[in-house]
């Protein structure tokens, strides 16, 4: 199926790796000229970058100033702009419990988390107007409706996350601008299944193996296994689109059916 995506322009964040670097590589490969935001350039994205239209920019999105500046050059680089992906985001077990998490915990959580991606859209919107049919795809998670004490951080910011989502998408849509968010379970990336990803965390405080907290979280989803980041990023170029464009301030969420409630 032709999505009509060639010639378009994009930015996306948390592009070096995991869902955003498969993002990244699919938006690519349909002839999208993508600004790959990333806090450090990988190798891998600095290999996709030499043979596709993937310009990487270092910039911290933590840092107040940081989506500002990622969009301000996207801009430049692209000569306008048709796609926005929110992807950034990162995750810590709190295997202490709720009294561990700090002040300076969940201000860092609600930073990277759902700071980052109003203070890009923010950036980004005028320009979106501008392209005249635009897309905000935002990386949600399934922890945005299946709250966890062990990611409880994680999960308030997420649903915070999805809430401004879709309010957003009530306000732009008169400016032909669809917002809708993904929301995968657990997917084979480093953020859960890397030497200090969340398989890793809960085995160490439990005394157990990474593998065989993989497996429990695998067997929770009534398909038995993760999610792979190509399948989210198929999902995510759906959504950006025009075989979309009556679909807005949807969530569309790919856990494997891990949620069973409706």
């Amino acid at each position: 199926m032709d999505l009509h995506l060639n010639g378009r322009r994009a930015l996306v964040t948390g592009a070096s790796k995991g869902i955003g670097l498969a993002i990244t590589r699919a938006l690519a490969a349909e002839g999208v000229a993508v600004v790959a935001g990333a806090r450090t350039v990988t190798t891998e994205l600095s290999d996709l970058a030499a043979r596709a239209a993937v310009h990487p920019v270092p910039v911290d999105l933590a840092d107040p100033d940081g989506p500002g500046r990622l969009v301000e050059t996207a801009v430049t680089t692209l000569g306008g702009l048709d796609i926005l992906v929110n992807n950034v985001g990162a995750v810590r077990p709190r295997t202490g419990g709720f009294l561990s998490v700090t002040d300076a915990d969940w201000a860092e959580t609600l930073t990277i988390n759902f700071l980052a991606a109003v203070r890009t859209t923010r950036a980004a919107v005028p320009h979106l107007i501008d392209s005249g049919h635009a897309a905000i795809v935002t990386v949600n998670s399934v922890n945005a409706r299946l709250p966890d004490p062990l990611v409880i951080d994680y999960s308030a910011a997420k649903a915070a996350l999805g809430n401004f989502s879709k309010a957003l998408s009530k306000e732009l849509a008169p400016h032909r601008i669809r917002v809708t968010t993904v929301s995968p379970g657990p997917v084979s990336t480093g953020l859960w299944l890397g030497p200090d990803g969340v398989a890793a965390t809960v085995a160490q405080a439990a005394g157990g193996k990474p593998e065989a907290v993989a497996d429990q979280v695998a067997a929770g989803s009534v398909t038995g296994r993760f999610t792979e980041p190509d399948e989210v990023a198929d999902l995510v170029l759906l959504l950006a689109s025009d075989r979309a464009t009556n679909l807005t301030g949807a969530d569309l969420v790919i856990d494997g059916g891990l949620i069973t409630t409706l």
